[in-house]
């Protein structure tokens, strides 16, 4: 591993003590009614973009506090979750999620191979705390020929996105990491395409925002789901779901 790479590590394992002191999923916005149907749907999206079934071997990456991870187990995959701060892993241990069924590992993903290789490779809001291009090459080595993955990652075109990773050193914005940043999707699609995946789907969602208050969410639902059909406007909701398939196999 490069000295850059060493240092954004030490970071995250930073971060991440930072946030497994605080109400992590309060900060991440998470436990709100409206947090919480987020988080619903985006864990669908990512589900249904891998391909996720019943007894497919599954890598998590960045799987955090275990929030996402139980809503992935719900599919009756065999889960390896993996993260790199052994401070996040202690909360989504408490979760006490069937050891039959997910293992909780503290390690990078790329030292994931021993583990694998998966039928698909899975994460929420992970990829943009990582080196893209790196991270893209190690997904792809460790998937099962023509195996899934299926994330959904920060939008930079939402306004609010690109504020957090603009001025991520204002106490505003304490919960974003010093190195993470967002994706563009055409420039997301191409390094897919270049790195041999196939299939890709790259599609803006999710105009929710987690404060918003209860009488609202179904208002808010719908302008988001009018905005998300329309061209041009779409482009700026907050999140992507990506989906592509290994270029290998058939």
């Amino acid at each position: 591993m490069g000295s850059n790479q060493n240092l954004r590590a030490e970071h995250e394992v930073s971060h991440g003590r930072w946030l497994a002191e605080q109400d992590t999923e309060k900060v991440w916005g998470w436990n709100t009614p409206a947090g919480r149907l987020r988080a619903q749907r985006r864990a669908q999206r990512i589900i249904d973009g891998a391909r996720v079934q019943q007894n497919n071997h599954v890598l998590e990456i960045g799987c955090g506090t275990g929030l996402f991870t139980a809503m992935f187990a719900a599919t009756g995959a065999k889960i390896t979750a993996v993260d790199i701060s052994p401070e996040l892993l202690a909360k989504a241990r408490l979760k006490k999620l069937p050891v039959t069924q997910v293992t909780f590992l503290e390690k990078r993903f790329e030292e994931c191979e021993v583990d694998g290789p998966f039928d698909a490779i899975i994460g929420s809001s992970i990829l943009h705390h990582l080196d893209i291009d790196q991270s893209i090459e190690r997904i792809k080595a460790l998937l099962k020929p023509a195996g899934w993955i299926g994330f959904a990652e920060p939008n930079m075109l939402n306004p609010q996105v690109f504020l957090e990773r603009r001025f991520h050193y204002l106490p505003m914005f304490a919960y974003t990491s010093p190195d993470e940043t967002a994706f563009v999707r055409w420039k997301l699609a191409t390094k897919l395409r270049q790195a041999g995946f196939r299939d890709i789907a790259i599609e803006p969602f999710d105009w929710l925002h987690p404060f918003t208050p209860k009488p609202f969410i179904g208002a808010v639902r719908s302008i988001g789901a009018f905005l998300e059909a329309t061209p041009g406007a779409r482009e700026f909701s907050g999140s992507l779901a990506i989906s592509a398939q290994h270029g290998a196999g058939g």
